[in-house]
This record gives structure tokens, C-alpha cells and sequence, in this order.
């Protein structure tokens, strides 16, 4: 979209912003607004603070204007110069029914868009799959004032020269996943942080990740499956719910060979599967409970492993995923989770969200890392079944 922010609006554009001053959540603006847009005024003007035409309908609480400007081909995405969304716009003006309406808009545009293969998910594409930061505020998102990471008593991954990762296939149409496993990892004080200092996980995430183990694995003597194990939080939770079988799959070679260090290989009923999930589908099985949480992959490989879940799950199994999806806009979360909540249910498989209240991390939590994937008061834990 091109940036018309500096320039002066035409005398229809002009006109088309004097009208939006005037209009209420009632007014009927829609045969307005077309004859403004018949009139060449521009669908994508957005003013000095970056507020798009969406912006300001969307604090007016006017739905009818708002649904004018999308099918004109405003962004449901848009946001202004300090990364602010159209629904947040809408919502911290208190009109709550028209922020739920732009969320199932995005839902409805990026699910139509998927389906032609021409998703625009980069609103809120991850670094880290299911625990990310959204794109379109990548930018704004402020690195740590503190300078460079410390340097405390740390674990560095031994040599992975012995190592052998399986060969990779095409999973994805992003780079990122190869250019992780190829970082080398460090282990420093409860946290595991790539050569770029982001940060692929982290301690603060334990206390869900002692929630999801008990969605997952209710009772002892079931199979459980986990995707990706990083600091090994939700399996040492896992393992002190007695499963039958415990399935663990990893892909990078440093957190490979700590695991091996650690004795993970030895644990009852541990079997470690090292590759890509995608290579290693062959050698999985049918389990009570799975759980999702990779590194450098995105949405497209969140809803790839989603579409092989009815092969994996059993009929009466429980399924869940580190809902990190945008973990730093609000609104951009809401669309993601009803994205992921519609591609679950094309599978046959519903989802229900458990809210859970979250704690500020606040900035030392933070320190140290290139950038904050979460900052949401609000954690929605998928619980997610078959129908």
C-alpha cells in the first residue's frame, strides 16, 4: 500500500474526513461514504499520526462506515505510527461490539485469503512459530535498554559435530527455520537464547507449561507427544504425570545433545525423535495428548502440523499449542486465535480457550533479549478436542 500520510488529501478525501467527524455508531454511512469513493476519495489516506480512514470510523463505533471502507479495500491490519490496530482504536473508544466485528473480519479476510493461497498472516507471523512476535510491530518492538546480554555462569550445547540432523525437506516458504537450526543455543539462568540474542524459550512460561501438561495428561498411563522441547519445561511436568509413553521431537542439535546430557534419553518411557517435526511424521504415532511449541517456523507450519492432527490424535485425545500468536497486540491476537480456532475446526477438532490471568513480566524479565514476545494480560490456553 502506498503512503499517502504526507500528502495532502484530495477535496473528496478532504470532504470524506469532515463527514466521518459527524458520525455516530448508528449512523447509516455506508451510501455516504460510496458516493465520496465514487467522488475519488481515497480508500487508503491515512494522516499525519498514520490513523487510516478504518482507524477513524473504527473510534467512531460507526460498522457501517467501517464495512464501507473494507470492501473498498482498506487493511483490517492497518496500523498508525505507533503500531496501533484498528480494533484497539474501536475498543479504547468502548465500542466492544464493533472490536469482536473487526476480529471476525480479519478472521473471515485471512481464512478466505489462506484458502486462494494468498494469506496476508504477516500481521502476525512468529520468529518462533506459536511463540512470536507479530510482524507488523517488529519494528516498534524496543530491543533492551540494558545493553548487550550478560555474561553469568552459562550452559553452551557441546560440538554437534557428532550429530546427525535427518535431511531437511521444503517444510516451509520461510527461510527462518533452517537459519535457526543452523544458530548455535545457549542455556543461561532459566532461559535459551539463539545467537542473536531472541529468545526460543524462557522460565517465565513454566507455570503454563504445568497448565498445559495437565490439559494434556489428565491422569497417569497415557501416550503423549511434545513438538519441540526447548528448556524441557513441559516435559518435567509431563513426566510427573506417570505416561505410559513420552514422545519428545527436537530439532536443533544443541538442544538435542543437552538433552542427551541431561539423561532425557534414559527417563521412562521417553523416546526422543531429533529432526524436524515434518520429517519425522513417519515414525509418530496415536496419542491421548500432544503439544505444540516450535522455534523459527510460522502460522503456515502451525497449520501444516494442525492438518495431520486427526492421524495422530485419538478419537478421545486432548490437543494443545503455546498460544504466543501475537503476544504483543491485542487484537492481532484475537484474529490469530480465531484463525487457528477455524483451521481446527475444517480438521473436525474444537477449541475452547482457558483464560489465564498473567503476571507483568515487567523489563527485567526481558533484559537481555532482543525483543518481547508477550506483553498480554491474558494468556488463552487451547484445550482442543474432537468433536
Amino acid at each position: 500500500m502506498v503512503d499517502t500520510s504526507s500528502e495532502l488529501p484530495s477535496d473528496a478525501t478532504s470532504a470524506l474526513l469532515v463527514y466521518i467527524t459527524t458520525v455516530t455508531p448508528t449512523t447509516d454511512s455506508s451510501k455516504a461514504i460510496e458516493t465520496y469513493l465514487k467522488d475519488k476519495a481515497d480508500p487508503h489516506y491515512r494522516d499525519e499520526a498514520g490513523a487510516s480512514l478504518l482507524h477513524l470510523l473504527a473510534a467512531k463505533g460507526n460498522r457501517a462506515g467501517v464495512t464501507a471502507i473494507l470492501r473498498a479495500g482498506a487493511q483490517w491490519n492497518a496500523v498508525d505510527k505507533a503500531g496501533k490496530s484498528v480494533g484497539e482504536y474501536a475498543r479504547e473508544a468502548g465500542h466492544e461490539e464493533l472490536y469482536q466485528y473487526l476480529v471476525q473480519e480479519g478472521v473471515r479476510t485471512e481464512f478466505l485469503l489462506m484458502a486462494l493461497g494468498a494469506s496476508s498472516t504477516d500481521a502476525y507471523e512468529m520468529d518462533e512459530g506459536v511463540e512470536g512476535e507479530d510482524e507488523i510491530n517488529e519494528e516498534d518492538s524496543k530491543a533492551s535498554q540494558e545493553g548487550e546480554p550478560e555474561e553469568p555462569e552459562s550452559y553452551t550445547a557441546p560440538s554437534s559435530e557428532d550429530v546427525t540432523v535427518a535431511p531437511a525437506g521444503p517444510a516451509s516458504a520461510h527461510p527462518s527455520n533452517a537459519d535457526y537450526l543452523s544458530r548455535r543455543l545457549t542455556f543461561s539462568q532459566g532461559r535459551l537464547l539463539d545467537s542473536d540474542a531472541n529468545a526460543v524459550m524462557m522460565g517465565w512460561e513454566a507455570p503454563l507449561m504445568e497448565l498445559h501438561a495437565a490439559v494434556i495428561s489428565p491422569r497417569p498411563g497415557l501416550s503423549v507427544l511434545n513438538v519441540g522441547f526447548g528448556l524441557g519445561l513441559i516435559d518435567t511436568y509431563l513426566q510427573s504425570h506417570q505416561p505410559a509413553s513420552h514422545t519428545i521431537i527436537e530439532a536443533h542439535p544443541d538442544v538435542y545433545a543437552k538433552m542427551i546430557e541431561d539423561g532425557w534419553n534414559k527417563k521412562p518411557g521417553v523416546r526422543i525423535l531429533f529432526g524436524r517435526w515434518q520429517d519425522v511424521l513417519s515414525d509418530l504415532e496415536v496419542y491421548d495428548g500432544i503439544f505444540f511449541d516450535t522455534f523459527g517456523e510460522y502460522y503456515d507450519d502451525l497449520k501444516q502440523f494442525h492438518e495431520h492432527l486427526p492421524n495422530l490424535l485419538m478419537h478421545d485425545g486432548i490437543y494443545s499449542y503455546f498460544n504466543g500468536l501475537a503476544g504483543t497486540n491485542s487484537f492481532f491476537h484475537d484474529v490469530a486465535c480465531g484463525l487457528a480456532e477455524a483451521d481446527l475446526e475444517e480438521m473436525g477438532i474444537h477449541t475452547t480457550f482457558k483464560e489465564v490471568v498473567m503476571d507483568d513480566l515487567g523489563d527485567e524479565t526481558w533484559k537481555g533479549i532482543k525483543r518481547a514476545y508477550w506483553s498480554l494480560p491474558l494468556y488463552r490456553l487451547p484445550v482442543c478436542t474432537f468433536e
